[in-house]
């Protein structure tokens, strides 16, 4: 028996097209998906650190000498703070020169006593005191207060000032003949007063002509003549007299003032250069 032999064509049957883009779609669908979260979390708004500022900077100005010593006090406000800074940078320096005294310590601390020379007698001395906390190395915005210190001539020819005319003196040295008045020493030899701030003491004492700046002598001021760091705006002086035969005696301008008073017994004990 015979057998037919023949090729046997077959027809590939390919599948429908939505079965073929299945899995570019889902490729796709993935990718759009990685995309859209990175776009979305770096479009995020980041939050900002709050670290601790400085704040209430004061300053208390002695005379040292040939220098000024400024005593700076801070407070940091980490109540409200993320961060806490790892140190604070202390600057104390004067408005009107490139004179500065800059110092680093921990912040923990909230006082810090820096130096600066003092400047030539019979000036009002213009200065600042800055407190910036440093964060992760870098620098926080500082908070500055000024100060200013008044340095009066130590001693003035005795015709200098018509308020320094020296009292007369009484009883049994009022008989001898009088001795000649060697030199005028003004105490407090420095004294640190606050600027007026906005004007408001001077508008104080044009409303008040006749009242008192001061609420305790040289100590404390009413409010308008306080400054920002608790120091009155007006600074107080007193005129003594060096006589000639050694006495010392207190001067018109310094005479029934408590005050002064109490300056003429300290500077009347001390010892004559």
């Amino acid at each position: 028996m015979a057998r037919n032999s023949g090729v046997v064509d077959i027809q590939v049957v390919k599948p429908p097209l939505w079965r073929r883009l299945i899995l570019p779609l889902l490729l796709l669908a993935a990718l759009g998906a990685i995309f859209w979260y990175f776009i979305t979390t770096t479009r995020q708004p980041v939050e900002p650190d709050v670290v601790a500022e400085a704040t209430d900077v004061r300053s208390e100005v002695t005379r040292l000498g040939d220098s000024l010593e400024v005593a700076v006090n801070w407070r940091l406000t980490t109540a409200s703070a993320r961060s806490v800074p790892e140190s604070v940078r202390v600057e104390v320096g004067l408005s009107d020169a490139e004179l500065a005294s800059v110092s680093t310590q921990a912040a923990h601390l909230r006082r810090d006593t820096l130096v600066i020379p003092v400047p030539a007698p019979g000036q009002t001395v213009i200065g600042y005191s800055c407190v910036s906390p440093i964060h992760r190395g870098r620098l926080m915005r500082e908070s500055c207060t000024p100060w200013q210190f008044v340095l009066p001539s130590a001693e003035q020819p005795t015709d200098s000032a018509a308020d320094t005319t020296p009292q007369r003196p009484r009883g049994r040295a009022a008989a001898d003949s009088p001795a000649r008045v060697l030199r005028i020493v003004v105490q407090p030899s420095g004294l640190q007063v606050d600027p007026d701030m906005e004007g408001r003491c001077a508008a104080w004492q044009r409303q008040n002509p006749t009242r008192s700046v001061w609420v305790e002598v040289n100590l404390r001021a009413v409010p308008d003549c306080t400054g920002p760091n608790g120091k009155p705006t007006v600074a107080q002086f007193c005129a003594f007299a060096m006589l000639e035969d050694g006495r010392r005696i207190q001067t018109e301008n310094s005479s029934k003032n408590p005050y002064c008073e109490r300056l003429f017994r300290d500077w009347s004990e001390e010892r004559v250069s």
